[in-house]
Order: structure tokens, then sequence, then C-alpha cells
């Protein structure tokens, strides 16, 4: 039996990208959700996901490259900026690419920490899976498995090889995630990715479900594509053919 979980990321982006994703978890397919525990709109996101009545995992999808950090600016100065937030996700791509990780381990342990209070503020709970908004930083991954390990929570290590396996839970599990290639096409991505997968084989399909607004106009190179991935997920034709295959499970992080 195939597995696939499809995990919507990016709760808390900005107010149009909340409604987006609250649309694919409450209408579509999304049944994880990774919350981003420091942005202002995190709260009206959870609020809106609650009342919609979904039924999703709820992930800490933690943020170190946009908005302010949790934790008090003077302990985490080497994620920051000179404006006093973080470094942007292009600062850390240009870091990798000279062979260079600015961010100081501690450091990021104390955000992490910090995030995950305010998660469990908002939610009253623990998360159910634990990774991080995708940067390049050794550092960074080091300091979400000591967080987790810390705080017995279920890791979901960052993968950038759609070809590769990773350990979730005791599961293998590949991730892949389309949105940035060229004319990409998600409910087409989605089939292809299904069929495509071996006997037994659990992948998780990263999606960032969204509408747009100026505010994220102006911060993400990930716009319209946003938008193409509520359509395919809210798109009873897909979930059709999904739930048509009898090789295959549709799941979320509290199946793993």
């Amino acid at each position: 039996m195939k597995q696939l979980l499809i995990r919507a990321d990016d709760l808390g982006y900005s107010y149009a990208v909340n409604v987006g994703l609250v649309r694919s978890a409450a209408e579509g397919l999304a049944r994880s959700v990774g919350v981003m525990p420091n942005m202002p709109e995190t709260e009206r996101g959870l609020a809106w996901l609650r009342d919609s009545g979904a039924d999703v995992a709820l992930g800490q999808h933690s943020n170190v490259c946009l908005g302010a950090p949790v934790a008090a600016a003077s302990l985490v100065p080497s994620l920051l900026g000179p404006d006093g937030n973080f470094r942007s996700s292009r600062e850390y791509r240009a870091s990798y690419q000279r062979g260079e990780d600015f961010v100081g381990f501690d450091e990021a342990v104390v955000e992490l920490e910090a995030q995950l209070a305010r998660f469990r503020e908002l939610t009253g709970r623990d998360p159910d899976y634990f990774e991080a908004h995708a940067v390049l930083s050794p550092n960074l991954n080091r300091a979400v498995s000591h967080v987790a390990r810390t705080h017995g929570l279920l890791e979901q290590p960052v993968s950038f090889d759609p070809a590769a396996t990773v350990d979730c839970g005791g599961t293998p599990v590949r991730m892949v995630m389309r949105s940035m290639s060229p004319d990409y096409d998600p409910a087409a991505a989605i089939r292809q990715t299904v069929e495509s997968m071996a006997d037994g084989e659990t992948v998780v399909f990263v999606c960032h479900p969204g509408y747009l607004d100026d505010f994220i106009l102006h911060s993400s190179s990930l716009t319209t594509d946003r938008t193409k991935e509520v359509d395919a997920l809210v798109d009873p034709a897909l979930r059709a053919w999904l739930e048509s295959r009898d090789d295959l499970r549709l799941i979320d992080y509290r199946d793993l």
C-alpha cells in the first residue's frame, strides 16, 4: 500500500495565505498544516482553521527567515539583520553557497524553543510534527533535531532530494516539492507522484497553498503557484482520482 501525505506549509504567513490555506484544509486535501509561530497573522489563521472544522495534523513550521523572532533579539543576534528581523532565505542561500553557516546553534535552539512555547500558547498543545521553513543551514537542522528530541516531538527532517528518503518517526519518507518547477501543474504533479511511487512507499508532498496580498508579493518568490495549489487541492476530480485507487492511502502526520 502506498501512503501519500499532503502537507500545506505557511499558516500565518499573511492574511491572504491564510484564506487559501484554510480553504485547502476545510474543502480540500490538505490534512497536515504547518504553522509559523512568529508571524502576526498566525493567531487569526488558527482561529479560522478551528472555525472551519477541518481535521488536520498541526505542525510547527519553525520560521527563521521572515519577520521578527519570538525570543528576545539580544539572545539570537546571528539570526537577525540590521533591522532586527530575521535574515532572508536569500542570505541563507548565499551563505551556504560560500560554504558558510552564520546561524549559531545555541541561538537557533533558543529561538526554536521560543517558537514552540508560542505554538503551545496559541494551540494549547504540542505540535503533531516539528520541522523548519526550508533554509540552508546545517546548524539550524541540528537545532531542530535537538529540540525535537528534547521534547519528544515527531521530527520531519528536511530533504531537498525527491529521490532520497529520510526517517520520520521510524517511517522512511520521501519528500517531494514541485512548486518551483517551470509550468507547475499541482494536480498533474500529485498524480505523477502517486503513479511513480513504489508499493509500500510513503511520500510527503509539500504544498504552499494560499492567495496573494501585497505582503507576500513583496516578500516571497513563490506567488501564483500558491493559488494553483489551492485550486488543485479543492478540485473534486483530483480527490476522486486519489480516493478511487485501491493501492493508495491518504494519511497525515498523526498516522506516522
